[in-house]
Order: structure tokens, then sequence, then C-alpha cells
């Protein structure tokens, strides 16, 4: 199948670039997609949270009265869950969240997000993607000009001019094609792809 390469001016189509079939035209599987960006996600947690126990607080050893006759309620140490400094009931523990998913269903979640971009006329294409200064109203006038707001620009090669541009900017993002991600490319309405990381990210995929 062909994509339309666009000019940066907006005006139009300036010809056609040619892609696979089976990365931009497959059907869409909101279940793999899912799958995939559940497991990024997770992927992406620390879960280095902890909480100690009554048996790992310190102190607490003796009984802090004796059984009976004290007209207290009956205590075996000062470190129990209901009292004042005393451990945490299921205390949380270190964990990895991490979830398993094979490279053919990674692989496959992304093409599928690829094709329904294509498919809802979402992915835009341009030869190249440059700025003359680090000037984000220079970025912006660029965008208007495509009729894009909040899009994900997916370039080979990170300028430091475009990086800077973009960076005060909340609804556009700036990323290296071997960064690109289920979850990044779902959170932007437009996602602008230039040819060459187009084309790795084919080479990648297929």
């Amino acid at each position: 199948m062909e994509l339309k390469l666009l000019n940066l001016s907006g005006t139009g189509s300036v010809g056609a670039v040619e892609v696979a079939d089976k990365v931009f035209a497959k059907k869409f599987n909101q279940d793999l997609v899912h799958q995939a960006v559940q497991a990024y996600r997770a992927g992406g947690r620390a879960g280095t949270r902890a909480q100690k126990s009554r048996s790992e607080v310190s102190g607490g050893g003796a009984k802090p009265w004796k059984q009976k006759g004290t007209g207290h309620a009956r205590a075996g140490t000062i470190r129990s869950p209901i009292w004042r400094s005393g451990g945490v009931t299921f205390a949380a523990k270190q964990r990895d969240f991490s979830q398993k998913i094979n490279k053919k269903m990674y692989c496959g979640a992304m093409c599928s997000i690829l094709a329904e971009l294509v498919r809802q006329d979402r992915l835009v294409l341009v030869d190249d993607f440059t700025v003359a200064s680090q000037k984000t109203r220079d970025l912006i006038k660029k965008l208007n000009e495509l009729k894009l707001k909040k899009v994900l620009i997916v370039v080979d090669n990170i300028e430091p001019n475009l990086y800077l541009a973009t960076r005060n900017l909340p609804t556009v993002d700036v990323c290296d094609v071997s960064d690109v991600n289920p979850v990044n490319l779902i959170g932007f309405e437009n996602v602008l792809f230039t040819v060459p990381a187009l084309k790795k990210v084919e080479e990648r995929l297929v």
C-alpha cells in the first residue's frame, strides 16, 4: 500500500511512499493492543515501596504487662498493628510488576496501532521535520500549517532545536524512532513520522 507524503506547508500531497501491508494494513486487534499497553505500563512501575510488619519493627520483644489482673486488654507486644508505632497489617513489600509479552505479540500490537492510525487518517508523513530555531512559536507555526495540535513527532534523530522547541508544549512531544512504543502512539490525536523514521519502524516490525 501507499501513504501520502505531505509537504511542510500543509498545502497537500507531494507524492507517496510504499509501505508494507502486513504492518500498515493489519486488522485492528483491541485485546492484543490492550495487553501490550498494560504490559508496557506495568514494566515502568518501580515497585520499590516497602512497609514493616509487626515482626520487622524494632523492639516489642517483651510483654507490656502481665496477662491477667491489670484491667488492661491483654497484649503481647507494643509493636502490634493496633498500637501507635506498631507494624503495618499486610505490609506492602517490594515486587516486580513486569508482565511477559512475546515479541510476536508486541509487534502485532504495534502493527495494529499503526494500521488503525492510517485508517483514521491520524498518521501524518513528511519527508523531513526540522525547525530553524529553538523558539516554540516557530514550531507552533509549522504545526498550524499542518493543522496539528495534539501530536507526537517521531524522527530518526532528534535535533537540539526541535527538542527545545517542543519542551514547553504540553500537547506536543518529540520521540526518537527507537523509543516508539504502544503507549505514546495511542496517547496523541496525531502521529507525525518522517520518512526515515517510518522506514525504521517498518523494518523492525516486518
